[in-house]
């Protein structure tokens, strides 16, 4: 992927079976590492093998933070970072979306590209994989919604990439019991998966807080 090789161990998502990772590249502006940037910090949530946080790194922001749930996910993308010379701007925490995290770390932008899929409150993971493609009753959308924004800096943003296999309306829903607002900054319709023919519309989502809140 993006002109460059990288390491992917068992249990975590394999970004070339599937559209979203270039997608959220593109909607980011990472696919040109040598672009100018201005400095700030990143944090992904979900980082999986941990592509996006290293071209986050090779396009100029000097802090990278990678989160995800899966262990071998946050082994996974500190292997890519030192691959790719970022180790010492980039590190991976095992975390529960912020979970995690620092209390006082703060992030210029805060991005996730979402398990859309919605799963009844009853569902069982079969796997730690799973959680990459689907949420128990939209519960941590909820919290990424209600926590993303208290992340940031002053001028930050928090993102999330969705797509409408995922459920859109639910998701309004929540962010106007959590107090949010969604902002579509950008959409576009693909082939889902390179065995599959379905159209799909990703669209990278702003989250802000509610006017008044």
């Amino acid at each position: 992927m993006c002109g460059r090789e990288w390491d992917l161990l068992d249990e975590v998502f394999a970004p070339v079976f599937s559209p979203s990772t270039g997608i959220a590249l593109e909607f980011l502006g990472l696919n040109e590492p040598t672009t100018a940037r201005p400095a700030g910090s990143f944090l992904e949530i979900g980082c999986g093998s941990g592509v996006t946080t290293v071209m986050a790194a090779l396009a100029g922001f000097d802090r990278v933070v990678g989160s995800d749930i899966s262990p071998r996910a946050v082994e996974n993308t500190a292997v890519n970072a030192e691959r790719h010379g970022v180790g010492g701007r980039l590190s991976a925490v095992h975390s529960d979306l912020f979970s995690g995290l620092a209390e006082n770390d703060r992030f210029d932008t805060v991005f996730w590209s979402s398990n859309y899929v919605m799963a009844p409150d009853s569902y069982e993971y079969e796997s730690v994989h799973e959680r990459a493609y689907v949420d128990t009753g939209y519960r941590a959308h909820r919290r990424y919604l209600e926590q993303a924004p208290r992340w940031l800096t002053p001028t930050g943003s928090a993102l999330l990439h969705f797509s409408d296999r995922g459920d859109l309306p639910a998701l309004h829903r929540i962010a106007d019991e959590t107090g949010r607002e969604l902002r579509t900054l950008r959409s576009e319709r693909v082939r889902e998966g390179e065995y599959g023919q379905d159209m799909v519309e990703h669209m990278l989502i702003e989250i802000r807080p509610a006017r008044g809140r």
